[in-house]
């Protein structure tokens, strides 16, 4: 009787260390998107988030799906701000991505690198 007792107070202690370690885990992966310098704001300031979700597909891929895929490309920073600028098709389905012809080159690269620390 002991020995089950024990084992259930060491299953219950490893199953909050668990909790306590996703939760730790969300957290981080949240101040991760929050405190990468102008990207999340600029990506809602432009409406990006409108059609993309950091974690989920939405109308567009994940942005994390995005960083994942490119993330280790040469000039993946270059070509994606490029994409973010002119619009896209084809790449992640039938949707297509306008052009944000509002955005400065700058603000491009800016959302571009933002998109890419999300891996």
């Amino acid at each position: 009787m002991k020995q089950k007792s024990q084992a259930k107070n060491k299953t219950a202690t490893l199953a909050a260390a668990l909790t306590f370690l996703l939760a730790a885990s969300h957290v981080q992966a949240q101040a991760q998107v929050q405190n990468a310098p102008g990207g999340l704001a600029l990506a809602q300031q432009q409406n990006c988030m409108s059609c993309h979700s950091v974690t989920r597909t939405f109308m567009g891929p994940a942005l994390r799906d995005v960083a994942a895929k490119y993330a280790g490309k040469p000039d993946a920073q270059n070509y994606l701000a490029h994409k973010i600028a002119e619009g896209s098709s084809g790449v992640w389905g039938v949707v297509p991505m306008p052009a944000n012809t509002q955005l400065s080159p700058g603000q491009a690269a800016t959302l571009a690198g933002w998109i890419l620390t999300l891996k």
